[in-house]
């Protein structure tokens, strides 16, 4: 006989589960840019890369990273940033150019309590009592067992075809590293990280269906990181409260230290673009919930909810500061739960776009006036013929696998736009100042550098200002090997 709690919640599990079935499905967003994802911060998509591996002998990879759950404060214990084990996290590849995924990795968390389940607990005059702490000792580079409380392990699959209905093929489980908690907890973070088995790993076997024969070795790494973006974050978005033409200075970073958590795949070419089938290759970042959750009126330790039904996406990231500056705000939460074969219902924001308008509200100076927008649709819609143009209409990021990665220390921040076909917005660096890139593509610098191209330089004069939003962003800020983002801030520094 089934308890009066399992009772109660299947009841109400049912009576959602109707309500579901005879009305439409509310729909959910992305990094923190949409109204619905504020309430859902661990499955609110921050940044996507994708990119030719630069670190020395890996020349023939891309690597992907997806990072999570932004605006992580160093010292935010005691429960700190695990991630959601109800929800499923993807890095979707398109390599055909029809805008639908063909391949996807997708990351699937769960947690568990330490001593088997039953929580670290304390002798006190003779009481075993429960810790309420992460951890109750230093982790050294070994068996952290006897002092880690929490424990999160997550299960990479690769998936060909459709991400639900395609071939599903499991690579492994693997321990996530436990958040920087701090130098005490932590005398040796990055000898413990590098410590846990398969946190960065090569699988063979496994990806042998998935792989042509020489392209099945794959790295994934998954775990808190610093926050790899930069960006004026307040003064942005206080109507551009700043010059948008002065000098860069690394302390108008608002995120500098924060931290971030990073979900990382490094996979051979081959088996990204079909047996080297394609050039060109897109992919996007989404995260997904099931339809329906019910609150558990007396929840366990690793869950407070019942969950049933589909997964549902609620965050989506291609090309970023798409949601936060391009797509209206009645538009922001459908943007992120549509995937971009669709995307021709969102094209008026990119044809005819609004921040260009408002930066000449706020500072005087004429965007470009061309119909169309031509040059935008280019850069966010279709790629740009001759580095990583595509058939497909769509909102994602692409890369042109044949154009060879630049060392770190030879990248320019500016990507293409600045000489460097290796950048930004073929694919994404860590490095690129897509902020900076995303202003000045906005205001014309295309239509000023190709005239006649997408349109006439006479009418892109703000084509010709070095906009920008005052915070450093280039490669000297990240590491030389997978998965390049750095140490995270420590919760408490010594």
């Amino acid at each position: 006989m089934k308890s009066l709690k399992n009772q109660t919640v299947l009841g109400l599990l049912a009576t959602a589960v109707s309500a579901v079935l005879l009305a439409p499905i509310a729909t959910a967003s992305s990094h923190r840019e949409a109204p619905f994802i504020t309430q859902h911060p661990k499955v609110d998509a921050a940044d996507f890369y994708m990119f030719r591996s630069y670190e020395t002998g890996r020349e023939g990879y891309v690597t992907l990273i997806a990072n999570y759950v932004p605006l992580q404060d160093a010292g935010g214990g005691p429960n700190y940033f695990a991630m959601d084990p109800s929800a499923v996290y993807e890095i979707h590849i398109d390599n055909n150019g029809d805008a639908v995924e063909d391949l996807t990795f997708q990351f699937d968390f769960n947690n568990t309590l330490g001593n088997a389940g039953a929580g670290l607990a304390l002798s006190i005059d003779g009481v075993d009592v429960a810790v309420p702490l992460a951890n109750i000792g230093q982790f050294g580079n070994g068996d952290n067992s006897g002092v880690q409380n929490v424990i999160q392990n997550y299960t990479l699959n690769v998936i060909q075809g459709d991400r639900r209905s395609g071939t599903s093929t499991t690579v492994g489980t693997y321990e996530k590293p436990m958040d920087n908690i701090g130098a005490k907890s932590f005398p040796d973070y990055n000898g413990y990280v590098a410590s846990i088995s398969n946190s960065v790993g090569a699988f063979n076997d496994a990806t042998a269906s998935v792989c042509p024969a020489g392209a099945q070795d794959i790295r994934v790494f998954a775990g808190q990181r610093r926050e790899s973006f930069a960006v004026n974050l307040g003064e942005i978005f206080d109507l551009v409260n700043l010059d948008p033409t002065a000098a860069t200075n690394s302390q108008s970073n608002d995120l500098l230290n924060k931290n971030i958590t990073t979900l990382a795949v490094e996979v051979p070419i081959a088996c990204l673009t079909n047996s080297g089938a394609v050039d060109v290759i897109a992919a996007w970042t989404t995260a997904s919930l099931p339809q329906v959750r019910v609150l558990d009126p007396t929840p366990s330790a690793t869950s407070a909810e019942v969950t049933a039904g589909p997964m549902v996406q609620v965050s989506r990231l291609g090309m970023p500061l798409v949601n936060e500056v391009v797509i209206g705000l009645p538009d922001k939460d459908r943007f992120n739960s549509s995937e971009p074969k669709d995307d021709a219902q969102f094209a008026t924001y990119v044809t005819n776009p609004s921040l260009p308008v408002l930066l000449n509200v706020l500072f005087g100076v004429t965007p470009p006036s061309n119909a169309g927008r031509a040059d935008l649709v280019a850069a966010f819609l279709t790629g740009i013929d001759g580095v990583n143009k595509t058939a497909a209409v769509a909102e994602m990021q692409r890369l042109n696998v044949t154009i060879a990665a630049a060392a770190k220390g030879a990248q320019n921040n500016l990507g293409v736009i600045g000489g460097d076909n290796a950048g930004f917005p073929n694919g994404r660096r860590p490095g690129d100042d897509v902020v900076d890139i995303e202003l000045r593509v906005a205001m014309g610098i295309l239509c000023h550098a190709l005239p006649g191209v997408f349109c006439d330089a006479v009418d892109a004069a703000s084509g010709t200002i070095n906009y920008t939003d005052g915070a450093v962003q280039d490669d000297s800020q990240f590491d030389a090997v997978f998965p390049y983002l750095t140490t995270p801030v420590a919760g408490s520094p010594n």
